[in-house]
C-alpha cells in the first residue's frame, strides 16, 4: 500500500479502523475521533512532511494512552499534499468526504493551506496549518474562525528579516520573491517593516517557478549594487538562485527563510556556494517541558532531534490542543470544541504541558498548554507569535547565532 496515502490508526497499531460514527454519537458512546494529517511528504515541503505526519501520530498515541480525548480515541487518516495545491485539494475532500475526519492538520505552504481551507470553512471543520500568508488570518479565508496558525504569519517573518539586517548592518537591501502568496508575503513583509524603520529596498523581484534559470531577474537585482538580497524562496529556486549568483562573482550577502536555507541547500550546492548564509527561521520553545515531551518522541520515530523539524513540534502542538479543547469541551462537536481553543491554550490558566498533565488539570478549573512549538497564545485571528533564529553557514554547518524576539 502507498506510504503516504495509507490510515494510521493511532495508539492501535496493527488493528482494523474502528467503525465510524456521527460526531454527536462520539461523546455519548466514547467512539472514536477521526482527525486528518495532511501534510507535505513529498514536493518542495519533502524534508518536513514525513517527521510532521509522524509527530500527529506520536501525539494521538499520547492521547489515547491517556484515555482519550472527552472518552473518545483518536483515529488518524493520513494525506500527502505533494506541496501542490490540486493534490492537497483532492486529499482534503477525501478526508473529509470518505474518511469523515473532524479536523485536518498541518497543511504546509501558504498556496495549500488558502486552497484547503475553503473546504474545511465548508464543512465545519477546524483546519490547524504551518503557513504564513496575512489572508489566512481575516475574511474570507477565515470568515468562520475555524483556522489557526501554529506558524509565524508572514508580516512576523518580514520584521525579523529587518531586525536582523539592522543588526548585520546592511542598507542597501534588494528582494526577490517566488511568484505565490508565502514567497511574497515574505518579502512583501520585509519591505513594510524595513521602510518603516525609514529604510529603503533598491530593488525587487518576483519570478515565476519551475525555471531551469532566474539569471535574466538575478542580474536586474545585481544592477542595483545591493548589499544583501532577501528571498521569499523554496529549496529549489534557491539553488539555481545561488549557484548562478556565485558564478558572477559579484559580493553580496543572502537573508533566506529557514525552509529554504536548510541542510539540504548546503548539501546542493557546497560549502563555499552558501558560505555566510544567513538562514532565518521560527524557532521551537525549547526549554519547554513540552518541547522535551515532544523531542523524545521525535528522537523515536525519526532518528534525529527534535530541533531538526521546527514543524513537526507544530504538528504535536495541533494534535495535542485539539485534544485538550475536546477534553475542555466535553464533545467532539467541532462548533463547541472551537469555543474551547483559546480557553486551552491561552493565559489565564494552570500551565500544562502534556495532555494527560492538561486532562488532568481541567477538573479543577482553567488551563494553559505551553506548546513544544512556541508558548501557543492565539490571538484573535488565530496565529501565534513564536520567536526567530539568525543562523549563519558557516564551513558547510547552520549555526544558530543568536535569537530574534518581535
Amino acid at each position: 500500500m502507498n506510504r503516504t496515502r495509507r490510515e494510521f490508526l493511532a495508539g492501535t497499531a496493527g488493528a482494523m479502523a474502528l467503525p465510524l460514527f456521527a460526531g454527536s454519537v462520539f461523546a455519548q458512546s466514547g467512539g472514536s475521533l477521526r482527525i486528518g494529517a495532511l501534510n507535505p511528504v513529498t514536493g518542495a515541503g519533502g524534508p518536513y512532511g514525513e517527521g510532521m505526519q509522524k509527530m500527529i501520530l506520536a501525539a494521538a498515541e499520547a492521547i489515547n494512552a491517556a484515555g482519550g480525548a472527552a472518552g473518545s480515541k483518536i483515529e488518524i487518516f493520513a494525506e500527502d499534499t505533494q506541496t501542490d495545491p490540486q493534490a492537497a485539494v483532492l486529499a482534503a475532500k477525501k478526508l473529509i468526504e470518505v474518511n469523515k475526519v473532524e479536523a485536518v492538520l498541518g497543511t504546509w505552504s501558504s498556496g495549500i493551506s488558502l486552497a484547503v481551507i475553503p473546504l474545511t470553512n465548508d464543512a465545519g471543520k477546524i483546519l490547524m496549518h504551518t503557513s504564513g500568508a496575512p489572508a489566512l488570518s481575516v475574511p474570507p479565508a477565515n470568515e468562520k474562525g475555524l483556522g489557526y496558525r501554529f506558524q509565524a504569519t508572514n508580516d512576523r517573518f518580514g520584521r525579523a528579516f529587518a531586525e536582523i539586517a539592522e543588526k548585520e548592518g546592511f542598507k542597501r537591501p534588494a528582494t526577490m520573491a517566488f511568484n505565490n502568496a508565502s514567497g511574497i508575503g515574505n518579502t512583501e513583509g520585509f519591505k513594510k517593516a524595513w521602510t518603516a524603520k525609514g529604510g529603503e529596498v533598491v530593488s525587487e523581484v518576483v519570478y515565476e517557478p519551475k525555471q531551469a534559470s532566474y539569471r535574466s531577474e538575478l542580474m536586474q537585482i545585481l544592477a542595483a549594487q545591493p548589499d544583501v538580497i532577501v528571498t521569499g524562496s523554496y529549496v529549489g529556486d534557491t539553488t539555481i538562485i545561488l549557484r548562478e549568483w556565485y558564478q558572477t562573482g559579484q559580493p553580496v550577502k543572502w537573508i533566506i527563510p529557514g525552509w529554504a536555507a536548510n541542510s539540504d541547500l548546503v548539501a546542493a550546492l557546497g560549502a563555499d556556494v552558501v558560505e555566510g548564509i544567513i538562514s532565518v527561521d521560527s524557532i521551537s520553545n525549547e526549554k519547554a517541558p513540552s518541547f522535551a515531551a515532544y523531542d523524545k518522541a521525535y528522537q523515536a520515530a525519526m532518528g534525529k532531534p527534535g530541533t531538526d523539524n521546527v514543524y513537526a513540534a507544530m504538528t504535536w502542538d495541533m494534535m495535542t490542543v485539539l485534544a485538550l479543547a475536546v477534553e475542555a469541551a466535553g464533545s467532539t462537536d467541532m462548533a463547541k470544541v472551537n469555543e474551547k481553543m483559546r480557553d486551552v491554550a491561552n493565559p489565564e490558566g494552570t500551565k500544562v504541558y502534556t495532555f494527560a498533565e492538561g486532562k488532568e488539570a481541567l477538573k479543577s478549573g482553567p488551563i494553559n498548554y505551553e506548546g513544544a512549538s512556541s508558548v501557543l497564545d492565539f490571538d484573535e485571528h488565530g496565529d501565534v507569535t513564536p520567536d526567530f533564529s539568525a543562523s549563519f553557514v558557516e564551513d558547510g554547518k547552520i549555526n544558530r547565532r543568536y535569537v530574534v524576539k518581535i
